[in-house]
């Protein structure tokens, strides 16, 4: 087990060695590089193919950056509604953005929806210098937060997951590892919210956010989490559902086909929750239920004693001293009112 670790660690270095020549080489696979199926409820590991393979996550890797800013948010140190304020530097951000300007501001909250629904890497970088100073400060953060959750073979170099410059190493992971992350996410309502959304307003309406999750709304019970992708690290997806009441994470990690990429995350979706354990059974209540119906029965009646023959046989003589006594009283009742009158 020690070396199969120290062998993956060793995958780490030199696939992060390899990024740093002028031009990457794609890693991508087809199907994927490695895959992961959890069951949410507790971690256990339903379904793995090559999980320790290590690949360039992409945007998966902010998840992370959601992670160390919901930290700051339960610290107390941050709050949904300060305002953020956009430097040079993040306004110079590319790719997947939504377009932000230096000196703008926006709320927290609505630089997460950006961040999880657009995929937003100006906003990445905004909400890295607002929450530590600079972005290397973040990026040290997110390693931190990464070691505290065992991710053993991951090193984040970027707040947004973006090919690296020059003279930069690209961010490593594996499937295993960005499920711990996922495992982590989906246990904290709030997030959610935001990787549950599929279309968002944002900059009072001007600017729509719409989700590169294409699961989102067309696959029973998907409410999150995060795809990424640029060419040579391939796509990558965490994927969650929830079903039943039962919650399964899919990673796919370095798919070389976009299509490929979401039929696979649907199959082990389906896999996934076919392979969770059957839960206990309810507690019996046929006790309770007997209990119930005898407390509800009406009250039975007990038989009539039965009558002697002797008792028969005495009922005419009392009718009649009954009617004597009932014939008296009527007569002495009609004299006295003769005699008032």
């Amino acid at each position: 087990m020690a070396i199969s670790r120290w062998l993956a660690v060793a995958a780490v270095a030199g696939l992060t060695m390899t990024a740093q020549a002028a031009a990457l080489k794609s890693i991508a696979r087809n199907p994927y590089i490695g895959a992961i199926v959890t069951d949410a409820d507790g971690g256990k590991v339903l379904v793995e193919v090559n999980a320790d393979a290590p690949g360039w996550p992409a945007s998966v890797c902010k998840l992370m950056t959601l992670m160390v800013v919901l930290d700051h948010l339960d610290k107390g140190t941050l709050h949904l509604n300060d305002m953020v304020h956009v430097t040079k530097e993040a306004a110079r951000v590319g790719g997947s953005q939504v377009w932000l300007k230096e000196n703008e501001e926006f709320t927290v909250d609505d630089m997460l929806y950006a961040l999880m629904v657009k995929s937003a890497n100006d906003v990445a970088t905004a909400l890295a210098i607002h929450v530590a100073g600079s972005k290397e400060a973040f990026v040290a953060l997110m390693n931190q937060r990464a070691a505290a959750l065992g991710m053993t073979h991951t090193r984040f170099s970027s707040e947004h997951g973006l090919p690296p410059s020059a003279g930069q190493q690209p961010d490593v992971s594996t499937a295993r590892d960005l499920a711990l992350l996922s495992l982590s996410l989906v246990k904290r309502p709030e997030v959610l919210r935001y990787t549950s959304t599929r279309v968002k307003d944002f900059r009072g309406g001007v600017t729509e956010l719409r989700t590169h999750n294409h699961l989102l709304g067309f696959v029973d019970g998907v409410d999150g989490l995060k795809t990424g992708w640029w060419e040579e690290a391939g796509y990558s997806m965490a994927i969650t559902a929830k079903r039943a009441g039962r919650r399964v994470i899919v990673v796919i990690l370095g798919s070389a086909n976009r299509l490929a990429r979401d039929k696979a995350a649907k199959e082990l979706l389906a896999r996934g929750f076919a392979s969770l354990p059957p839960l206990p059974p309810p507690p019996p209540v046929a006790a309770a239920t007997n209990a119930i119906a005898v407390s509800n029965a009406p009250a039975s009646m007990a038989p009539a004693a039965p009558v002697s023959a002797g008792q028969r046989s005495n009922w005419k003589p009392m009718a009649i001293t009954v009617v004597v006594v009932l014939a008296i009283g009527i007569a002495i009742g009609m004299l006295l009112r003769r005699r008032t009158e």
